[in-house]
């Protein structure tokens, strides 16, 4: 019998992708407010167990009995791109109705993922009052920064905080983030051949002129950081965020010989790791990029979900 886990604040089903891909687990719950978060889960998932909707608005007694709770939640409180709020972001009320299921439900295994400033915010106050909350309910914290870029094949660098909570003490004993390593391959790898022309900037764009003299060689990552551009020397893809489509912060540029150009929301979804075969759905491209930037590297979670079943296996 597959273990049950619930998909929360699940954007893009990452979390899913990963652990129903390791044969041992089955979503039995997932949810999000974004309604392109719906459209994109259920197109991927089906439309079975997602529920479109504020957590906050759901009673904890309507959501399935699970042995395993996944989410990366919302990071924008804690990002030090944003404005840095914390607890005072009512975004993050969102936590405690994390911990309000865990006490609820009990499942056997918690895991968690956010920003890496999770950790410094409020010179650590925030990230010691998350971890004891998850203790409080019972379990033994693992937590490590992962790299995408350090422990995948995908070149995209991108620290993420993760959080791995267990009910028994053993099996956390056990748990480690060692991972093998893996060579990075060529971000020109996970392009498109053919992106539509409005993808590339033009002169009658206002930071044109700033993008075409700073973007000089074909094939290697720039970054617009809203003021400058910056050759990215490592030839890795800066953290996508969810406001790349905007030409916010940190927006990924490439020259080729039709001119410099932003990736395209496929790239975005590669560089996160999806499947090539993942299906995007017809909404707006800002929504697209939205949803490539607040998701979770799925290869990065696989890894992780491939721990997690090792783990299961030992203890049945």
């Amino acid at each position: 019998m597959k273990k049950k886990f619930i998909d929360l604040f699940a954007g893009t089903g990452a979390f899913s992708i990963a652990l129903e891909n390791t044969g041992t687990y089955e979503c039995v719950f997932a949810n999000d407010m974004e309604k392109s978060s719906r459209d994109t889960y259920t197109l991927n998932h089906g439309d079975g167990v997602f529920v479109h909707g504020n957590l906050l608005d759901i009673p904890v007694s309507d959501i399935p009995p699970h042995d395993l709770l996944c989410g990366g939640f919302p990071c924008q409180p804690f990002s030090i791109a944003g404005d840095k709020k914390g607890f005072d972001d009512p975004r993050s009320n969102v936590f405690w109705k994390i911990v309000e299921i865990l006490k609820h439900h009990t499942p056997e295994t918690v895991l968690l993922e956010n920003v890496k400033n999770l950790c410094s915010h409020d010179k650590g106050n925030t990230f010691r009052v998350i971890t004891q909350a998850l203790e409080e309910c019972g379990y033994h914290i693992r937590c490590q920064i992962l790299d995408t870029s350090k422990m995948t094949h995908v070149p995209q660098h991108r620290e993420r905080i993760y959080i791995v909570g267990f009910r028994d003490p053993g099996l956390a004993e056990r748990f480690t983030f060692d991972f093998p390593s893996v060579d990075v391959q060529d971000v020109r790898t996970f392009l498109e051949d053919a992106p539509d022309k409005k993808y590339y900037y033009t002169n009658r764009v206002k930071v044109f002129d700033a993008v075409d003299k700073g973007v000089q060689k074909e094939g290697v990552i720039y970054q617009y950081r809203r003021y400058y551009v910056r050759e990215n020397k490592s030839n890795r893809c800066p953290t996508l965020t969810a406001n790349m489509g905007g030409g916010g912060h940190n927006v990924p540029l490439i020259r080729t010989g039709e001119g410099v150009r932003k990736l395209t929301p496929r790239e975005c979804f590669n560089l996160q790791g999806f499947p090539r075969d993942f299906k995007l759905p017809p909404i707006s491209d800002g929504a697209l990029y939205k949803l490539a930037g607040n998701a979770v590297s799925v290869p990065v979670v696989t890894q992780l979900a491939e721990k997690l079943k090792t783990l299961v296996a030992i203890s049945t």
